[in-house]
């Protein structure tokens, strides 16, 4: 089933990322997605919520992490001047320069990742089709 080849070539590649970007730069795969929406949001802020959704985190889990870059330095909050009760997640100078330090490794690993999958005759359509979207190229 193609479905099953799909979860199992997303399985390995996230396995690949986690583990690369954990070695190498202390960050979670969903710390890098969040500091990589929040660097590409205007003004480098984004809700809370729509931050979840961008990340594909539940509210709750998003809270963790963001408390978890907030105590790195790599992440502030702040509240919306138009609506007190909205709360915006701001990346910090320190998480640009993490993120950028880290981008190159998960552009490598996604490589890597994509390069052993295409061993498996099963996975081959399914990265000649990931490929073919430009995602390890970063597009």
């Amino acid at each position: 089933m193609t479905w099953d080849r799909f979860v199992l070539l997303y399985a390995r590649v996230e396995t690949e990322l986690a583990k690369a970007l954990q070695r190498g730069h202390g960050l979670g795969l969903s710390e890098y997605r969040a500091l990589k929406r929040l660097a590409a949001a205007p003004d480098g802020e984004l809700r809370m919520q729509e931050l979840a959704e961008a990340v594909g985190l539940n509210q709750s889990s998003v809270t963790r992490l963001i408390a978890r870059l907030e105590e790195a330095g790599l992440t502030r909050r702040d509240l919306c001047a138009a609506d007190r009760r909205g709360v915006y997640s701001v990346i910090t100078g320190e998480g640009r320069a993490r993120l950028g330090e880290a981008s190159p490794t998960y552009e490598r690993s996604l490589e890597t990742a994509l390069d052993r999958a295409g061993t498996d005759p099963e996975l081959q359509p399914l990265v000649a089709a990931v490929r073919g979207l430009g995602v390890a190229a970063g597009r």
